[in-house]
């Protein structure tokens, strides 16, 4: 059976994408395979993950990124790509190019606490902010709408007392996160193999 070919995009430590090779390793992502890490950020750890899984990696910045990440992907096969904090807003053109084949992971139960200008721990302090007692993460399809496309899956965790932004962030990470993007990618690379 053919494997879906993954990119996974990484702009930090690669968290997310330690829990997708992990997933790949233990047989849990086993409709798809993680063929290209691109990374936006020369100092991310998460190029020293891909490294040590021996995927291909590489820094792509500057002008003309998008077109030139378009031809990167094309060029290698690519079926399917994944946002594992990965820090930039792809264009309407972009995603167009790509409908239902871009995941995103977002620590927080879409619709609260999304969009523009929520990302990393600022969604977290938002959440405590608030005062919610539930949160948690969603993987969902990518559109030109930042968390706007549709919900793939989503789990609950619940926010403690004593919770700080660092605290509820490795929280929805461990309960939520790396759980979910590996059990999205599967889901989505099995149907990307059946077409």
């Amino acid at each position: 059976m053919r494997k879906a070919k993954i990119a996974v995009l990484v702009s930090g430590g690669g968290t997310n994408l330690q829990a997708l090779l992990n997933a790949q390793e233990a047989g849990i992502l086993q409709s798809g395979e993680i063929s290209l890490v691109i990374s936006n950020n020369p100092d991310a750890y998460a190029l020293k993950r891909a490294e040590r899984a021996g995927v291909r990696h590489l820094v792509l910045i500057g002008r003309d990124f998008e077109a030139r990440l378009e031809n990167i992907l094309r060029g290698a096969g690519i079926d399917l790509v994944i946002l594992a904090g990965f820090m930039r807003i792809l264009s309407a053109d972009f995603t167009a190019r790509w409908p239902n084949r871009i995941l995103n992971v977002h620590p927080a139960l879409i619709p609260s606490f999304c969009g523009k200008g929520f990302y990393g721990l600022r969604v977290h302090e938002a959440a405590l902010e608030r005062g919610v007692k539930i949160t948690g993460a969603t993987v969902h399809f990518v559109n030109e709408i930042p968390d706007g496309g549709e919900i793939i899956l989503q789990k609950a965790v619940a926010v403690l007392p004593d919770d700080t932004p660092e605290t509820l962030q490795r929280r929805v990470m461990e309960e939520a996160e790396w759980i979910l993007l590996p059990q999205a990618a599967e889901l989505v690379s099995k149907g990307v193999t059946a077409s």
